[in-house]
C-alpha cells in the first residue's frame, strides 16, 4: 500500500494518528483546542497540534491524502442538548467541508456518535452527506456503524463512520464494504490483577450500593423493568401537565411503592435512603434476570442515577467521567484499562491526571476500529 499523508482534526490524544501510523501513513497536521490533550498528543506523537482549526487559513493547511476527523459529537449526541447545526460546535463540520473543498484530499474518515444518523429526524446526517457528495466524494451504500466489541474489545461503543473517496479515484457511485470477518471475535481481558487502592469505591458509594443490593435481593425481579426513583414513591404534585413518559414513570413508582410499602419503608429507614444524594435515590437494573447481585454487574453512577449492566461488555466510555465500576472488585476502571478499551498501545503515555486521562479516552476514537476501516477504505 502506498504511504500517504493525513491530517488529524479534533485530534484529542491521537486515536486516528496511532491507527493510520500503524498502516505506515504520516500525519502532517493535527489540531485540537484542548491544551491537556495537545500535551499528551505531542508527548506521544512528536507533533505539536495547532490549537484552533477555525483560525488556520486554508492556504496554511498542509497538502494531504486523507482527512481524519472525530468532529465534536455533543450537538448530535443523546447526552448533549441535540442542537445540531444550531449549536456553534455543530458548525465545525462546515470547517471540515471548507478544507475538503480547498485541499481536495483523496480520502475522508469521519467519526461521530451513532445518534447523528437520527438527529433532527435524519436531517442533520442528510445535510452532511449531501455536502460531502457536493464536494465530490463517493460515500458508503450502507451506513457504517461499528463498535469495539466486534473486535474482541469488551466495550459497547457504537459509532457512525463516514468514509469517502474522491470520485475521480473510483469507478463507482457508492462504496460497499464487507464486515463478515468481524464475526465471533473472542473477547480479550483488559483488567489488571493488581490495582492501586485509590480506584476503590468510597465508603459512601459502598454504603449506597449495599443498600440497593439489599433491596434488590429482597424484591428480586420487581427491581427491574423501569427506573426506581425513591422521590416518586409518595409524589403528591399534579401530573396532568407533565409529559406522558414522566406520568408513566411516576405512576409505576407509586404502584411499586404501594405494593411493597412495608419492605421499602423498613429499608429506607435502615439506610436513611431519603438522605442519599439525588442521583443515588434513583436505580435502574439493566442486567437481566440471569444476574441477581449488584456485585456481579458493571455499575455506572450517572447523573440520571445508578445503573447496573451485564458484565459482558463495559458501557461506552464517555468524556463526562462516569467511569464504570467493576462490581466484582468494588473498584473503578483504571486509566490504563480505559486505554485498552480504546485499543491504545501499552506504551502510550497517558495524562498523569486521572480526571483528564478518563476524559481523553472517553473522547477518543477506538484505534482498532479506525485502523480496520482505514485499511478497508484505502484498499478500494
Amino acid at each position: 500500500m502506498k504511504k500517504l499523508k493525513f491530517i488529524d482534526l479534533f485530534s484529542g490524544i491521537g486515536g486516528f494518528h496511532i491507527a493510520l501510523s500503524k498502516l505506515g501513513h504520516t500525519c502532517v497536521l493535527a489540531s485540537d483546542i484542548n491544551k491537556y490533550a495537545n500535551e499528551v498528543y505531542e508527548k506521544n506523537h512528536k507533533l505539536k497540534p495547532k490549537e484552533d482549526i477555525t483560525k488556520i487559513p486554508l492556504d496554511e493547511i498542509e497538502d494531504h491524502d486523507i482527512l481524519c476527523a472525530g468532529f465534536p459529537c455533543q450537538p448530535f449526541s443523546n447526552a448533549g442538548d441535540k442542537k445540531g447545526f444550531n449549536d456553534t460546535r455543530g458548525t465545525l463540520f462546515h470547517n471540515i467541508a471548507n478544507i475538503l473543498g480547498h485541499k481536495k484530499p483523496k480520502y475522508i474518515i469521519l467519526e461521530n456518535v451513532k445518534h447523528l444518523v437520527k438527529h433532527d429526524k435524519g436531517n442533520t446526517y442528510k445535510v452532511i452527506k449531501e455536502k460531502l457528495k457536493e464536494l465530490g466524494y463517493v460515500l458508503p451504500k450502507k451506513d457504517v456503524i461499528l463498535s469495539p466489541h466486534l473486535f474482541g474489545v469488551p466495550q459497547r461503543r457504537e459509532r457512525i463512520y463516514i468514509l469517502g473517496i474522491r470520485k475521480d479515484q473510483i469507478n463507482s457511485e457508492e462504496l460497499e464494504f464487507n464486515f463478515d470477518d468481524l464475526v465471533n471475535k473472542k473477547l480479550i481481558n483488559i483488567l489488571d490483577d493488581t490495582v492501586d487502592k485509590k480506584y476503590n469505591i468510597s465508603d459512601y458509594e459502598l454504603n449506597i450500593l449495599n443498600a440497593w443490593e439489599e433491596i434488590k435481593k429482597e424484591l428480586g425481579d420487581k427491581i427491574s423493568g423501569f427506573p426506581i426513583y425513591v422521590d416518586y414513591f409518595e409524589y403528591n404534585e399534579p401530573t396532568e401537565n407533565l409529559q406522558k413518559w414522566k406520568q408513566d414513570y411516576i405512576a409505576k413508582n407509586q404502584k411499586f411503592y404501594k405494593e411493597n410499602k412495608e419492605i421499602l419503608d423498613k429499608w429506607m429507614n435502615k439506610y436513611k435512603v431519603r438522605d442519599f444524594n439525588t442521583r443515588d435515590r434513583r436505580f435502574e437494573w439493566q442486567a437481566g434476570k440471569n444476574y441477581k447481585s449488584i456485585w456481579d454487574t458493571y455499575i455506572q453512577l450517572r447523573q440520571s442515577g445508578i445503573r447496573c449492566k451485564k458484565p459482558d461488555y463495559f458501557p461506552t466510555l464517555v468524556a463526562m467521567v462516569q467511569t464504570p465500576i467493576i462490581g466484582k472488585f468494588k473498584r473503578r476502571l483504571t486509566p490504563r484499562e480505559a486505554a485498552r478499551l480504546q485499543s491504545f498501545p501499552e506504551d502510550f503515555e497517558m495524562d498523569l491526571n486521572d480526571h483528564q486521562a478518563y476524559k481523553q479516552f472517553g473522547n477518543s476514537v477506538n484505534v482498532e476500529v479506525v485502523k480496520y476501516l482505514a485499511n478497508k477504505l484505502l484498499a478500494i
